[in-house]
């Protein structure tokens, strides 16, 4: 399936939790490698909404893939979860 994002990957993804943690109310700044899922910081109603993102932008299947909060916990996991599926693709 061909992507519907028209950014890359990593700024599309950096975006949208960006997003998400500003409607949890905070402003800091956060790296790519920084955990938002299983720190706290985003809660696990967030992990559903990034998980309906990714399969709606990127057309990953969390259903044939089987569902792991650590690849969906940083940027970095990710970015690496969608050029993983790329290339298997």
């Amino acid at each position: 399936m061909e992507p519907k994002a028209a950014l890359a990957p990593r700024t599309a993804v950096r975006n949208f939790l960006t997003r998400l943690i500003a409607r949890e109310g905070s402003t800091a700044g956060f790296s790519d490698s920084d955990s938002l899922l299983l720190s706290g910081r985003l809660q696990s109603v967030d992990g559903v909404e990034i998980v309906v993102f990714l399969e709606e932008q990127y057309g990953l299947d969390f259903a044939a893939m089987g569902f792991d909060l650590a690849k969906i916990d940083t940027v970095d996991s990710i970015a690496a979860l969608i050029e993983s599926q790329r290339k298997s693709a």
